[in-house]
């Protein structure tokens, strides 16, 4: 005889399902902006896909909760989006937004089937990679077509393969430094890349939130994503190498919002937690003391604007609250 045990989900597993619900439901809302506003018939089949697929997982993911006697969480709903409201981004900005948008899933999933244990989860976030893999290819094959994808800097192949015999590798803090590496290029252009499409959603935020608060908020983010493309512009140049710049910034100038302030500050706020990865990954890669300097200075700044934002959502009560652990001390207590 056999038995089999459904072992309860564990904290990394839950976790995974209640940040991806979230997602989930923000990618629905903004998804049905854009295919109601969208006019190039490829991109929006494109973004008609994207969407669909986000669809499909709520029941999946709503499904997990049940099964564990877990709340379905609110995440975001028809309340937060506005259907009437006119075009706010081009098609150009949208189709680099699904680009944009693979690339931090295949993040999120990897880490999501590197946590779970139970099959129905490892299975279920396999299948997301791979239709994220499938919509990123397609996002790139797309710009491709309509000449907008931007490609990284290239670089002259080496006369022969060489080894690092000088610690003057490791560059300086200040003043000259070698050239950089290829993987050094690509950080800096990876990032820049992404502080550009952040801008330009800000952008957008900042001409149609309602709150007054959060339109300085996205003004100040909109502040900071230039900066951050100046710095990592400017070490690019150094070496004679092209700073990125996307071909469509993107935006309208419509003034009524397609979307809640409270759905506006998430994407924000997990723009800026994506940052802050990838800033981290970054410092882990490049070997250039200069480098490494700059990312944690970035970074610095990044958390700080982060926490303004947190506080800034918690005062509206558009923070929904994470599962935790219980409190011990309290339920001792009886409180």
């Amino acid at each position: 005889m056999t038995s089999t045990h459904n072992a309860p989900l564990s904290s990394a597993e839950i976790s995974q399902i209640w940040t991806t619900y979230q997602e989930d439901t923000a990618s629905i809302c903004m998804l049905k902006s854009f295919v109601k506003t969208v006019e190039d018939p490829e991109i929006s089949a494109l973004l008609q896909h994207a969407l669909e697929l986000s669809e499909s997982h709520i029941p999946k993911l709503t499904n997990f909760f049940t099964g564990e006697s877990w709340p379905v969480p609110l995440g975001f709903t028809e309340a937060d989006i506005s259907l009437s409201a006119p075009r706010l981004y081009t098609d150009g900005f949208m189709l680099y937004y699904l680009q944009m948008m693979g690339i931090l899933g295949m993040n999120a999933y990897s880490i999501a089937i590197g946590t779970a244990v139970r099959s129905d989860i490892h299975n279920y976030y396999s299948e997301c990679m791979a239709e994220t893999v499938d919509l990123h290819k397609r996002a790139n094959s797309l710009l491709l077509d309509k000449g907008l994808f931007v490609r990284a800097p290239e670089i002259t192949p080496p006369d022969r393969i060489a080894f690092v015999t000088d610690s003057n590798f490791l560059g300086k803090w200040m003043g000259e430094n070698r050239p950089l590496t290829a993987l050094e290029i690509s950080n800096l252009f990876a990032n820049s890349q992404r502080n550009l499409l952040g801008k330009s959603l800000l952008i957008g935020f900042s001409q149609v939130a309602n709150n007054p608060a959060v339109r300085k908020y996205m003004v100040k983010g909109k502040e900071v994503a230039e900066k951050h493309v100046e710095a990592f512009s400017s070490k690019l140049n150094q070496d004679d190498l092209p700073a990125s710049a996307t071909s469509d910034a993107g935006i309208t100038d419509s003034t009524v919002s397609p979307f809640s302030d409270k759905l506006m500050m998430f994407f924000t706020s997990s723009l800026i937690a994506a940052s802050i990865g990838y800033y981290g990954s970054s410092i882990s890669m490049d070997a250039r003391k200069d480098l490494v300097t700059d990312y944690s200075r970035l970074t610095v700044e990044i958390m700080k604007y982060s926490a303004e934002g947190a506080k800034l959502m918690i005062d509206n009560g558009w923070m929904e609250e994470p599962p935790q652990a219980k409190n011990r001390d309290k339920l001792a207590k009886k409180e």
